[in-house]
């Protein structure tokens, strides 16, 4: 549920960044591995909440990305796999340095035809 006022967000921002554009019709993201949104939910708010907006059918990209550890004992960093442990030293002392993330990368639009 909590991906709706993320997408009623990206709606917001999308509008404001689209400028005089006719339409939009391509919006990428980029949600890290932890992250807790599930690109279904995002797409089925996004499908009822852009209804009668220029974003409505705007195709929705989803880029994952890893998240991205940090040692504190060794310096390593390394993606997360199934665990947190450090895979250099097998320390549990880490930190997550990316990996939470979730943003608008670009949006894609149609602008109005001007005339002749």
């Amino acid at each position: 549920m909590h991906e709706l006022p993320v997408t009623q967000s990206v709606l917001e921002i999308t509008l404001n960044h689209a400028g005089e554009a006719r339409r939009i019709t391509d919006i990428h993201l980029v949600i890290g591995q932890l992250a807790s949104f599930v690109d279904e939910s995002v797409q089925f708010y996004w499908d009822i909440i852009s209804q009668g907006t220029i974003a409505e059918g705007a195709r929705l990209h989803f880029r994952r990305e890893p998240a991205v550890m940090l040692c504190y004992d060794c310096g390593h960093r390394y993606y997360l796999g199934g665990d947190f442990t450090c895979p250099n030293c097998g320390s549990d002392v880490v930190a997550v340095e990316s990996g939470e993330e979730f943003y608008i990368e670009s949006i894609e639009v149609e602008m109005e035809d001007i005339p002749a």
